[in-house]
């Protein structure tokens, strides 16, 4: 009975949080816009921010109730997820994802440096502050990179943001956080309960919910027409995972990582991100190339499976 109403909380609170999360982006969306700010630096900053929202409150509360070791399986099983089970997906659904745009300028770079980052500075099992900065500059030199050169829209296609927006504002970060709590906790006693390691919960459960605004946002745009947009807010939420959401929990205490996150699933995650810039590469993402990014999380899974066995 305690296990059901654990589970009960945890769904709950993730749908909290991203209902939360989606008021959020959307009100700071158009608050922005109402003050001038361009389209596109909504979409690297605020949008592609948002969507990582969720795994960052998660492990910012993971980290000040001493359940540090959610925080990695966090990142890294959204970021498999990401690739394997939302560009997995949006491929078998459209057939073909035919890119606008070539990923290898700036994307794929970053895409790639951010994983190897991570991987190196992880891989003896802490990740330091001064490694820490380095991803905040990360961060700071992608959104440069992105920003550069945007022009601002004029005043009379801005939209107007009253006093709801701000409230809205207000209400989703409060909610996010109150949220978050929950998450955690129901996480701690599930992972109590049926003697589970809360990263192996982290690595499926919490990385599956918290990439829902990614599987929501990737097919809504493959059966707009608009599949590439899939691609790049995929890219986007993996260098927001990497660089914001392992850098400031950091700030806030030191962080766990566990072996077998070192062992199999970061480097199964750096596998996913060198063969998403493979399958770019030619400016096109098949049905066949997306069951084979499907297999991939199939795999994952199953992994998860046996280690929580």
């Amino acid at each position: 009975m305690e296990l059901a109403i654990q589970a009960g909380i945890f769904f709950v609170a993730i749908a909290a949080l991203l209902w939360s999360s989606d008021r959020f982006v959307e009100s700071a969306e158009r608050i922005g816009l109402s003050l001038g700010i361009s389209p596109f630096i909504i979409g690297v900053t605020i949008v592609a921010f948002g969507t990582s929202l969720p795994e960052l409150a998660t492990s910012i509360v993971s980290v000040m109730e001493g359940a540090s070791q959610i925080v990695v399986g966090n990142v890294v099983g959204s970021n498999i997820t990401n690739i394997a089970l939302v560009l997995g997906l949006t491929a078998v659904v459209v057939k073909n994802i035919d890119l606008e745009y070539n990923l290898w300028h700036i994307d794929i770079p970053f895409l790639w440096g951010s994983a190897f980052l991570l991987y190196f500075s992880v891989m003896d099992g802490d990740l330091s502050l001064f490694e820490s900065a380095l991803f905040m500059g990360g961060i700071v030199i992608f959104l440069a990179y992105s920003l550069k050169d945007q022009e601002k829209p004029d005043k009379e296609d801005r939209p107007h943001a009253g006093t709801k927006d701000y409230l809205l504002l207000l209400l989703g970060g409060a909610v996010v956080s109150i949220s978050a709590t929950y998450v955690i906790d129901a996480i701690t006693n599930i992972s109590l309960l049926l003697n589970i390691a809360p990263s192996v919960i982290a690595l499926s459960a919490v990385a599956v919910g918290t990439s829902l605004p990614e599987v929501a946002v990737s097919l809504a745009a493959a059966r707009k027409g608009k599949a590439s947009i899939a691609v790049g807010n995929a890219l986007g939420s993996n260098i927001f995972n990497t660089f914001i959401v392992m850098a400031i929990p950091r700030l806030i205490g030191p962080l766990t990582i566990p072996q077998s996150i070192i062992d199999v699933y970061l480097p199964l995650m750096i596998v996913m991100t060198v063969l998403l810039g493979v399958m770019s590469n030619n400016r096109k993402i098949t049905r066949w190339e997306g069951y084979v990014l499907l297999l991939f999380y199939a795999w994952y899974f199953s992994a998860i499976i046996q280690e929580a066995g």
